[in-house]
């Protein structure tokens, strides 16, 4: 275990005789309090939170924050009341310590637990952000021990991290963080899938990081030639949930993931990033529709890249990500990047808790407004929860250019709603892009969306069956006098079709079938087909209970042998 000193020399630079007197403080009483203990793996119960402090201090933390992280498991794990915190170290470390406290104290033992967890982190958010990254960083360390678990413990911790903690940092803009807490995640919670992909990918990332290293050299010959001054150029391969959760996109075809393994420039500043994309297109022919520009138009975590796919030397396809060097720290770091704390705990920089980070708002009014209501389960306040700040979101546009923030597959009418209510009530149709478009349908990232009204229009009952967001089902429901309490919406009606391209085999449609019966799906229709390359279409008809189900039924058809492709279509 290191000394203080050694911790001072090696993390604590550039800090102020106060700064350092109150971490040394907080470093003493924690190696003291915690010296008789020790983790699972028999290391000193002190690394683990040294080790969060470290990546406190990464993230330049002030010293109240480092002191909090290096403090964090004193009232839990070590018994030392609050208020000895509070008479050694002041009231923000204290109310620090005491916030990452109450969100431990309450373990994933099943929904019940589940949800009173996530209104605690809603609080927590509310309150201080700082709670929260504490308690990210936490569970990050805590999740490479996971392996010493029993396996049910491991399966229950892994999903919580999952569900919540990768997803809150998701939301944050830590994109590093979310990463590897998903990939450590992945192998506990998906075992068979996580093995399968690792026995899949692993070549081919090698195989694509040498063809990068390759074309690395001719990129920076021809920026210097046009005078573009780089400060990175590097590539990086996919997260392993990250792509998993792309293939099962992709019907499980490798050769529709164009970044597996991706390169990334980072330059000066926003012009350079435009000129960079000009040369890339100058030397290598663009694939269409593949351009993402988000410099102009951010992620509603902050994000900013401009992303670009081409037909790569050799016409392998590629994609180059350009970008300047502050927006490459938020896109590792999100929200720590740029919030400096002051003595008072509050961001010095008004603008971005404002503009970029306006959610953590919402979530005070969301649980304001929800969080309360007697008639609300707890499984239908945690999936609309899941549905209205944990799924992918979607940024889509007013006719004015303003960007409103939405759950993927949201509606017209969940965006009228979200723009004000009495538009979502008289909403009479939608143009989308200029088109006139059906109310129930599903909305893109970039979309320009205007809603037409009608003075007397009057919400439509049916609105329920297609709406996402639950303040859209929240104003329908309060219109009609209809109970809050509805069905889960999580199960499949409408039935699917799949697309099975396979080399025909003694055994193979029995095969088939038998995934279909040990998954207790029914084939309700099955059809044959000729196609090309001496292989033949087999396509089935079916109704599966749950995207849990239909993923399962993807991998598994996959696996099959003679099955060649699998194709989900509408």
């Amino acid at each position: 275990m290191e000394s203080w000193t050694e911790y001072k020399n090696n993390y604590l630079k550039n800090r102020t005789p106060e700064e350092l007197e109150l971490i040394e403080k907080a470093f003493n009483f924690s190696r003291d309090v915690h010296r008789d203990q020790k983790r699972l793996s028999g290391a000193p119960y002190f690394s683990h939170p040294l080790a969060i402090s470290k990546n406190i201090i990464s993230l330049n933390f002030d010293a109240k924050t480092i002191a909090a992280a290096i403090l964090h498991d004193t009232i839990e794990d070590a018994k030392t009341p609050l208020k000895k915190i509070k008479k050694m170290f002041g009231e923000e470390v204290a109310f620090l310590v005491d916030g990452v406290t109450k969100v431990n104290a309450i373990k994933y033992k099943g929904l019940e637990r589940t949800v009173e967890s996530i209104k605690k982190m809603f609080l927590a958010v509310a309150e201080d952000l700082r709670v929260v990254i504490l308690k990210i960083f936490d569970r990050l360390d805590n999740m490479e021990t996971l392996y010493i678990h029993s396996p049910e413990k491991q399966k229950r911790i892994a999903l919580e991290t999952l569900d919540i903690y990768a997803s809150i940092a998701d939301r944050l803009g830590m994109g590093d963080v979310k990463a590897k807490l998903e990939d450590l995640a992945f192998r506990y919670v998906y075992p068979r899938e996580y093995n399968w992909l690792l026995s899949q990918v692993r070549e081919k990332i090698q195989e694509r990081e040498a063809y990068l290293k390759n074309i690395v050299p001719i990129l920076k010959e021809e920026l210097s030639k046009e005078k573009i001054q780089v400060v990175d150029i590097s590539y990086r391969a996919k997260h392993y949930y990250s792509l998993w959760r792309k293939l099962l996109r992709s019907d499980m075809d490798f050769s529709r993931i164009y970044d597996l393994a991706a390169c990334r420039i980072i330059v000066k500043d926003i012009e350079d990033c435009y000129a960079v994309l000009g040369i890339i297109h100058k030397l290598w022919k663009p694939l269409p529709g593949r351009i993402k520009d988000y410099i102009a138009l951010p992620k509603p975590n902050g994000y900013q890249s401009i992303h670009t796919t081409v037909f790569c030397s050799g016409k392998k396809i590629t994609e180059f990500q350009i970008r300047t060097l502050e927006m490459h720290r938020e896109a590792e770091d999100g929200i720590t990047s740029h919030w400096i704390w002051s003595e008072a705990g509050k961001p010095k920089d008004k603008k971005i808790r404002l503009d970029k980070f306006a959610w953590v708002e919402q979530l005070k009014n969301w649980q304001k407004e929800f969080g309360g209501k007697k008639d609300l389960s707890n499984s239908e306040f945690l999936e609309s929860l899941k549905i209205d700040f944990f799924k992918n979101r979607i940024f889509v546009l007013t006719p004015k250019g303003d960007v409103i923030d939405l759950p993927e597959d949201a509606t017209p009418i969940d965006f009228a709603y979200a723009i004000h209510s009495e538009i979502g009530d008289s909403a009479n149709g939608a143009k989308v892009n200029g088109v006139l478009r059906p109310l129930s349908c599903n909305l893109s990232s970039g979309d320009i969306v205007e809603i037409l009204i009608k003075k007397d229009k009057k919400p439509n009952r049916e609105w329920l069956n297609f709406v996402k967001t639950q303040n859209a089902k929240s104003r329908v429901r309060h219109y009609f006098k209809l109970p809050f309490r509805e069905e889960s919406s999580q199960s499949f009606s409408k039935r699917q079709k799949i697309i099975l391209k396979v080399k025909d085999r003694i055994g193979l449609l029995k095969d088939v079938s038998s995934v279909f019966a040990r998954l207790k799906i029914n084939i309700q229709d099955l059809k044959g087909a000729a196609s090309s390359d001496k292989c033949s279409e087999i396509i089935i008809f079916f109704t599966p209970k749950d995207i849990s189900q239909l993923n399962q039924l993807k991998l598994k058809l996959k696996d099959i042998k003679g099955v060649e492709e699998v194709r989900m279509t509408e």
